[in-house]
């Protein structure tokens, strides 16, 4: 257990992605268990950062608190996750009282920064979900806090973890196409998983941050960490055009509503009992209502996404992100000095799928360590030659077998040196969020807007 814990908190240094810091800098007594704190009882935060913390690593981690502003969606978390821990409204008062080694921040966006900013000065490492904050002034705030706490921040990005995203980094590592020029990226959300957002409070700017942040910094993460580079300049466009006000009819929410008959988006949220019962039957607590209807005339977040990305290195990214496609997927082409990358996933044309555009979502958030194994290809063009087509092992379980293998470097194996460096920290969430902040802004106000006016965080040619 001794060396467990050791290992773990050698990880958060890492992770950090700042300079290396001694076990010293960590206070702990190695005799127990991790001492851990979770603030937001939502669907990722009780699965992934929950549950799976508690069936994974119980021999080093131990559950001290939970906090949630919703007291009866916090009682049955506690029974979902299986701890025994003391639940809280208020965040301080469980961090005074638990005094835990490590807080994790799975809350609404919007607030990610004032739990993360807290828990700094409260003397603990913090984990936060994705995105790391939602604005520029608040991601200044975060940069500021952690620089004076003499802790450790750390994002939670899985993509990087997938055998198929980690092919493509070594691909791109070992030079097979030379040095890389031009990189074009499309992301297809279908209309389960897209409408999704818009029946929740990701439908609104001030909550999330619009699919610019709360999605597309997975999208970002992986290209910035791909690249190897950072943005240094960005331009965008985009649009309301399909959800919100633009819909035929509108009502209350999905499962009192009376065009449910003739809307292809209805969906009876009392027919999911794991939603029904982590949502609907707390609903009346705190107001939030899980189905609303994504026709609402307040949506302000943007539906359809187009992005151009110059980084420090000269190589340009075109970006773009629907939310109303008929189904799934992602393409990526990569151009070089010596010839072209592309891959994809979930392309339903280019490779016949036995997962329903309906169940794809469901697939990539389950959380199970059983083996779901297909291959799927990478297409390398060399100039003057012909293609090769390379098959790789993917797995459709936990974000492409992402998940476990984040959390596994975390508590496992963090004392393996990884060669594609896929430890993330709090430059590399800033760095993501920062180009959906500059195509909010570059929308806004119709110009070219520069990464380094956002914060004094100054883009960097390559990672050291």
């Amino acid at each position: 257990m001794k060396n467990s814990r050791r290992k773990f908190l050698s990880s958060v240094s890492m992770l950090a992605a700042t300079t290396a810091l001694p076990l010293e800098a960590f206070a702990f007594n190695a005799s127990k268990k991790l001492s851990v704190v979770l603030v937001g009882t939502g669907i990722r935060g009780i699965t992934f950062w929950g549950k799976r913390l508690i069936d994974q690593y119980s021999d080093i981690i131990e559950f001290v608190g939970l906090s949630d502003i919703n007291p009866s969606r916090l009682a049955y978390a506690k029974t979902y996750i299986g701890t025994s821990c003391p639940t809280f409204s208020d965040f301080e008062e469980m961090v005074k009282t638990t005094r835990p080694d490590l807080v994790i921040v799975t809350t609404k966006d919007s607030t990610h920064h004032q739990f993360i900013i807290k828990g700094l000065e409260m003397g603990c490492d913090v984990l936060t979900e994705k995105p790391l904050t939602t604005d520029e002034t608040k991601c200044q705030s975060i940069l500021e806090a952690e620089r004076k706490s003499k802790k450790n921040l750390i994002v939670g990005f899985n993509y990087r973890w997938s055998p198929y995203a980690t092919k493509i980094k070594e691909l791109l590592m070992n030079k097979t196409i030379g040095n890389l020029v031009s990189v074009d990226f499309n992301w297809y959300l279908n209309t389960y998983h897209g409408a999704s957002y818009f029946r929740r409070w990701h439908g609104n700017m001030n909550s999330s941050g619009s699919l610019w942040v709360h999605k597309a910094t997975h999208h970002f993460d992986l290209l910035n960490w791909w690249i190897n580079s950072e943005p240094e300049e960005v331009f965008a466009y985009g649009d309301l055009e399909f959800y919100g006000k633009n819909g035929p009819f509108r009502g209350d929410n999905c499962r009192s509503c009376q065009h449910s008959s003739n809307c292809d988006f209805h969906w009876d949220i009392n027919q999911d009992k794991f939603m029904k019962a982590l949502y609907v039957d707390h609903e009346h607590e705190d107001g939030y209502i899980r189905d609303n209807c994504l026709f609402r005339e307040d949506i302000d977040i943007y539906d359809k996404m187009s992005a151009q990305v110059k980084y420090t290195d000269n190589t340009t990214l075109n970006y773009s992100l629907t939310t109303y496609s008929p189904f799934e997927g992602w393409r990526v082409a990569f151009n070089g000095t010596k010839g072209r990358i592309e891959a994809s996933q979930d392309i339903p044309y280019l490779k016949e799928s036995t997962i329903s555009e309906a169940e794809k979502h469901q697939k990539e958030m389950t959380q199970t360590d059983q083996e779901d194994l297909s291959f799927e290809s990478i297409i390398v063009h060399p100039l003057w030659q012909p293609h090769q087509t390379l098959a790789v092992p993917m797995e459709k379980n936990g974000h492409g077998g992402g998940d476990k293998r984040l959390q596994d470097k975390i508590f496992r194996t963090s004392d393996i040196d990884d060669p594609y460096g896929r430890t993330a920290g709090i430059r590399d969430g800033a760095m993501s969020i920062l180009i959906g902040i500059a195509a909010r802004r570059s929308i806004e106000n119709k110009k070219t807007i520069q990464i380094s006016e956002l914060t004094d965080l100054k883009p960097r040619k390559q990672r050291s």
